[in-house]
């Protein structure tokens, strides 16, 4: 199996461009429903982005690292732990920019998830044998569902799971967590969520390593499908104790996003790398230069949603020509999304088409 997949930079790609359109609407008073996260617990099509990209962080570190003939590991996790700060700092610059009001930081946010999550993860992959991987994911998600479910909440008792402010990951936030948090009082990039995150990408380890395995490719795919069936139920069986929800990152949203994200890639390995199936161009562009054009998408929010240009936004100038020509105005919002998307293509496809790949 080579050491770069298609198919992992295709279903990269576009879970980078659901990200944009989920987090770049022409109004966030126009949203439809499927394009927004659940409030609290519960599932919408949104909720499965996320965690499909940490799963593929998991992924590539194993096709990066495989074939790494003579692996110095000191200076791999050297280079790992480097790249996880740089990762870092970028999403503290995406808060931060371009204001950078540093009384008022986000310590937690998207990037600064995938940062812990390839860090640890490169760690686990240097570290650990790849037969005690599933045993991890598992003993950690477990523990995590019990300290959720069964300890008690200083001050508070006994968890109250439907509502945000009842858990020990929110009381930990609000005592703990330093800077702005995206809820006030708790954040849903939080200090306890990101261990259960972090198995998200070790489930990615483990299907990475099936992936480079000397089985056959048949043998391998439908190794991932079974595993990923098998861990939807899991999933199911224990959102009756601790409900799906992504803010929490609950041990059963962990066991059913992975199961997905085990038979996504096994649909997406198949077609693409198996069958030579070559119709994703612009999700293969995203794939391969992807910090580059999340973080672009973010500069550029700064002046498609200020009134930076005719002192007035874009995003609403857009959105109120299109419903006064008669589009819906939650269409309209989608619209611009998607727009927004294809500008962010543009420079991608010309540093894709030179070669260009921009790592951090």
């Amino acid at each position: 199996m080579k050491d770069r997949l298609l198919s992992i930079d295709v279903l990269r790609g576009m879970t980078l461009i659901f990200m944009i359109i989920v987090n770049q609407p022409g109004s966030w008073d126009n949203v439809f429903a499927p394009l927004l996260h659940a409030d609290w617990n519960g599932l919408t099509p949104t909720d499965y982005i996320f965690p499909n990209f940490l799963f593929i962080v998991g992924v590539s570190i194993v096709l990066s690292l495989n074939n790494k003939k003579g692996l110095d590991r000191n200076k791999t996790i050297r280079k790992i732990i480097w790249r996880a700060f740089k990762i870092y700092l970028v999403g503290l610059f995406l808060w931060v920019f371009p204001s950078f009001d540093l009384d008022n930081i986000r310590w937690t946010g998207v990037l600064q998830r995938i940062s812990f999550v390839f860090l640890f993860c490169g760690i686990i992959y240097l570290f650990i044998n790849k037969k005690f991987f599933m045993y991890i994911s598992f003993i950690t998600l477990i523990l995590y569902w019990f300290i959720m479910v069964y300890i008690p909440v200083p001050g508070i008792g006994t968890p109250d799971l439907s509502v945000p402010e009842l858990n020990l990951a929110h009381y930990i936030d609000n005592n703990y967590l330093p800077g702005v948090m995206w809820q006030v009082t708790w954040d849903p990039e939080g200090i306890l969520t990101t261990i259960p995150s972090i198995i998200t990408g070790v489930f990615g380890l483990i299907a990475g390593s099936i992936l480079v395995s000397d089985k056959n490719i048949k043998d391998k795919l439908l190794k991932m499908f079974y595993i990923g069936l098998i861990l939807v139920f899991v999933g199911d069986f224990f959102s009756w104790s601790f409900p799906v929800n992504k803010n929490l990152w609950s041990t059963s949203y962990t066991f059913l996003m992975a199961g997905m994200s085990f038979m996504l890639t096994a649909a997406f390995t198949y077609l693409i790398d198996v069958n030579g199936y070559r119709k994703f161009k612009m999700s293969q562009v995203f794939g391969t230069n992807s910090i580059f054009t999340y973080v672009l998408a973010g500069v550029l929010s700064s002046i498609f949603y200020s009134d930076f240009i005719h002192g007035m936004e874009l995003n609403t100038m857009f959105v109120e020509a299109m419903i006064n020509i008669g589009v819906y105005p939650k269409l309209a919002s989608l619209f611009y999304a998607i727009i927004y998307v294809i500008i962010i293509y543009i420079p991608a496809y010309f540093l894709f088409k030179k070669k260009i790949f921009i790592k951090l």
